[in-house]
């Protein structure tokens, strides 16, 4: 079965180290999508970025594969290497222009939310005046559904992913969240929320952030008590894994340009300290005890298989088209 790291964040530096994604290859993962911008990062840093991480892949295709189906993902596993998927976190990246999300599915993008925490021409971030989703957001949710992107909720606004996931022809996604019900917070998601996602025929992928999972020291028992919560509330067919684990690299900084303000888009009064340097993460090899950590919650074997990668592999066969990624090396 497919071990899916459904959110993961390396430096937005072209030249970022991929020693984290081999870390993740040996503690048994198989797919991991990488974050490749937020709301914040002007397009000319998330060009760059996608540049550079096709480039790493390109040059190592003995640990890495950039892929565009299921089946990619089994065959690229099979030969030992790693495969991967690119996630954008928001819609600014797309200039308003919904044309833009098959460009971004081009280039390796799988996966997408609307808003990052704050409010945008396109959808409500969590930690904004709630408006719901707007006319072009509509838009782009179409846009999204067409061209075969993995429609993401994760940082967006309760109202307003209702919205999405109301007008989504096909499942949404979660890719690394919380239930409110366990951990007090405006980055989880209440039980409307997963009740609504899994109606889609989607995910709620746990993410093993500090904050949300209400300890400094996460761990596996924490990720896998959210886990059950959410797969007792909706159904063991609905839930994920999203560590959402974020890498600092000495040289590689990624601070956005042209002013940039952590404490907009990580408010102290949301529940955040210091925005988000004090936020610690499940350790990478958390992957390794989480089948442990699941059976305490009484999951069988099949239930874990199905968490650990299973029931995000079967939505992305249904919602992946099946045209291949352009080359790394053709970019």
């Amino acid at each position: 079965m497919i071990h899916w790291e459904a959110h993961t964040c390396l430096p937005l530096h072209p030249q970022a180290s991929f020693a984290p994604i081999d870390r993740l290859r040996e503690a048994g993962v198989h797919y991991v999508s990488i974050n490749v911008g937020m709301d914040m990062n002007p397009l000319s840093q998330i060009m760059a970025v996608i540049a550079g991480y096709r480039a790493t892949i390109a040059a190592h295709p003995e640990s890495y594969a950039l892929v565009a189906s299921v089946a990619d993902i089994e065959a690229v596993r099979a030969r030992g290497a790693v495969a991967i998927g690119f996630d954008l976190e928001g819609a600014m990246p797309l200039l308003e222009q919904p044309d833009m999300v098959a460009l971004y599915r081009d280039l390796g993008v799988r996966q997408i939310h609307f808003a990052y925490n704050r409010n945008n021409t396109v959808a409500d971030g969590c930690h904004d005046v709630a408006r719901g989703l707007t006319p072009l957001g509509r838009r782009m949710v179409e846009a999204v559904n067409a061209a075969g992107l993995l429609m993401d909720c994760s940082h967006t606004g309760r109202r307003c992913s209702l919205d999405i996931m109301a007008a989504s022809s096909a499942p949404v996604i979660f890719s690394h969240a919380n239930p409110l019900a366990l951990v007090e917070h405006g980055r989880n998601i209440t039980d409307e929320q997963i009740r609504a996602c899994a109606a889609t025929g989607g995910a709620v992928c746990v993410s093993g952030v500090s904050f949300f999972l209400g300890t400094h020291t996460p761990c596996a028992d924490d990720v896998a008590r959210h886990a059950a919560y959410v797969a007792d509330l909706v159904g063991i067919d609905h839930v994920g894994i999203g560590l959402d684990n974020g890498f600092s690299q000495e040289g590689r900084d990624d601070t956005p340009p042209g002013g940039f303000d952590p404490g907009y888009w990580w408010p102290p009064s949301a529940g955040y300290d210091r925005a988000i340097a004090r936020a610690t993460y499940c350790p990478i090899e958390t992957w390794e005890l989480l089948p442990t950590a699941l059976m305490k919650t009484g999951m069988s074997d099949t239930h874990i298989a199905q968490v650990m990668g299973g029931n995000m592999a079967r939505i992305a066969s249904q919602v992946w088209l099946t045209q291949p990624v352009a080359s790394p090396c053709s970019f």
